[in-house]
């Protein structure tokens, strides 16, 4: 099988999209099959060419204000669609798709090429944390746009099934995400680490990811009352400058990769995740394979993630008195904490990649012999 797969990011910017196309590379190179990655130039050049069996192809981009290392793709048309000509896919997978991703759905339409959007990032509720709620709904239509042309669509979560359901999209299909739970592991927790950040025996409560408006970071200041609790930050954006100043007795890690992530999330004795606009939260998945409970809002990706009262809590979004009150109650209870531990790593049992990729093989069938029915695909209208 030949597979395009067009991505909002790429390395070396590291996120949830770029290590799920990363899983992807890896079990085609595994199948034997071929890869094309189109994404953004990163910034300064930087990125590799080659990733397993997969060409990396780089359009033209231009920094996010404010946040220069996310990349927005300024590629026409013509030039995806050549590039898509050229490589000749059975399929284009659309990852997190809607700048670069609408620009390649159409050039793969005009191509009568099938397409796999996958849902991944709930980009039009950043408007108002960002200062432009107004944009809205208009990031919301060309939502609508893109999994409602696209032959198949791929979301991560119940949640994120029914948004796009109520937006009237269609061809809908749930794809989770997988989890490394050899990487993440209890037996990676560190003795090291754990002087370091509780050197009187505190209990760690740690967060990992992007330090970015959407993520509300921030409402980890109400943790900073409780007694015997130290408060762990990994991960780096641009709202790491005012967190230090808002948190100056947490412990803030920069970004960590590989082993030292791995390391450092089996160190944790609680996960704690605030923002509300997560599809999915792979950070759960890879607390729980850690053997560490969550506490993440009731609302999107965690909801399918959190069994209440067994692996974590829930909380309403944006309830900092309630997220302090299922972190104190974990901090003050070690038998309970165990207890919830044991519940997250048998969680994700079996959520491997393999499988997870296995599915995806499935649906990628799936969109090539619908776009070869007779009158299947509408041409996409340019808007």
């Amino acid at each position: 099988m030949k597979v395009a797969l067009v991505a909002e990011s790429f390395l070396p910017h590291t996120n949830g999209v770029t290590n799920s196309i990363l899983r992807v590379i890896e079990h085609l190179t595994e199948r034997g099959d071929e890869a094309l990655v189109i994404a953004p130039e990163a910034r300064n050049g930087g990125g590799p060419r080659h990733y397993g069996a997969a060409t990396i192809t780089r359009v033209p981009s231009v920094g996010c204000p404010g946040y220069r290392d996310v990349r927005l793709s300024i590629a026409g048309e013509g030039l995806v669609s050549r590039l898509l000509d050229d490589f000749e896919p059975d399929v284009v997978h659309l990852a997190s798709p809607f700048i670069l991703g609408w620009t390649a759905l159409k050039a793969a339409s005009s191509l009568g090429l099938p397409t796999v959007a996958v849902y991944q990032t709930e980009v039009p509720s950043y408007a108002e944390q960002y200062r432009i709620g107004w944009a809205e709904p208009f990031l919301w239509n060309r939502v609508r746009t893109i999994h409602d042309r696209a032959t198949v669509t791929l979301a991560p979560s119940t949640y994120a099934m029914s948004q796009l359901e109520a937006l009237g999209a269609t061809r809908l299909r749930l794809w989770p995400r997988g989890v490394d739970a050899q990487r993440f592991a209890p037996s990676k927790r560190s003795d090291a680490l754990r002087r370091q950040w509780a050197p009187s025996g505190e209990v760690v409560v740690g967060y990992v990811g992007r330090l970015a408006p959407e993520k509300r970071v921030g409402d980890l200041v109400g943790l900073a009352g409780l007694p015997g609790v130290s408060v762990v930050i990994v991960g780096d954006g641009p709202s790491a400058p005012r967190l230090r100043g808002d948190m100056p007795k947490a412990h803030f890690t920069g970004f960590l990769g590989g082993d030292d992530l791995a390391h450092a999330m089996a160190s944790f004795d609680i996960f704690v995740h605030c923002g509300e606009f997560e599809t999915f939260c792979q950070a759960i998945q890879e607390a729980h394979a850690s053997g560490v409970p969550a506490v993440a809002p009731r609302r999107g990706g965690p909801i399918d993630l959190i069994a209440e009262g067994r692996n974590g809590h829930l909380f309403e979004p944006g309830n900092v008195e309630e997220m302090v009150g299922h972190v104190r109650r974990l901090a003050d209870d070690p038998a309970l904490r165990a207890l919830y531990s044991a519940d997250a790593r048998a969680t994700v049992e079996g959520r491997t990649w393999r499988s997870v990729c296995e599915a995806l093989m499935d649906h990628y069938l799936d969109a090539i012999d619908a776009n070869s029915a007779p009158l299947a695909r509408v041409p996409v209208a340019v808007a």
